[in-house]
């Protein structure tokens, strides 16, 4: 078998331009900075070493990537899940020192979407802050349609659930819903 020279300019292009909207994906699939930084480049590597057989139009490449994030999440969960957790630390307060609503509603989100479980959490940031569509969703998490449309909407009434217990209901509003 011979060795060839290996092209990385399409994947460091497509990095470049992806890696930010992953991170951002991981960080509300995780709710920690750090973490989703982690699993980001968990999810970076698997897809540099899946490249060369990647389709890499019509959308492909962001499909695996995001498959690849999910995978590196709920592989990271399993691997803390192992240790003990402190599950009973009280919530960090928000900053009120940089004045912004949009940062406590951030953190309010977040908190909410933690609550979910992983595949309802999933579901709900990769339609609602991805924007992907609901065939999309299923190649990325490798599911069918109607799974990720039963998985959306049970995520999105827990995510209500959970923002009015938190007496934050205003932060989710969709198109007129409260």
């Amino acid at each position: 078998m011979s060795v060839g020279r290996r092209d990385d300019s399409q994947y460091a292009e497509f990095v470049a331009a992806y890696q930010h909207r992953l991170r951002g994906s991981a960080y509300l699939m995780t709710g920690d900075w750090a973490t989703a930084a982690d699993v980001t480049q968990e999810a970076l590597i698997r897809l540099y070493v899946a490249w060369p057989r990647l389709e890499k139009k019509d959308g492909g490449l962001a499909s695996y990537a995001h498959r690849a994030l999910h995978s590196a999440v709920v592989d990271q969960h399993r691997k803390h899940s192992r240790r003990e957790k402190n599950e009973d630390r009280a919530p960090r307060a928000t900053s009120v020192g940089d004045g912004t609503e949009e940062h406590a509603e951030r953190e309010v989100l977040v908190q909410a979407l933690k609550a979910l479980p992983e595949r309802q959490r999933a579901c709900v940031v990769l339609r609602y802050f991805e924007d992907l569509s609901v065939a999309d969703t299923a190649a990325a998490l490798k599911c069918s349609i109607g799974t990720i449309k039963s998985q959306t909407s049970h995520g999105l009434r827990a995510l209500k659930a959970e923002l009015t217990r938190l007496g934050r209901a205003d932060v989710l509003e969709f198109g007129g819903e409260g």
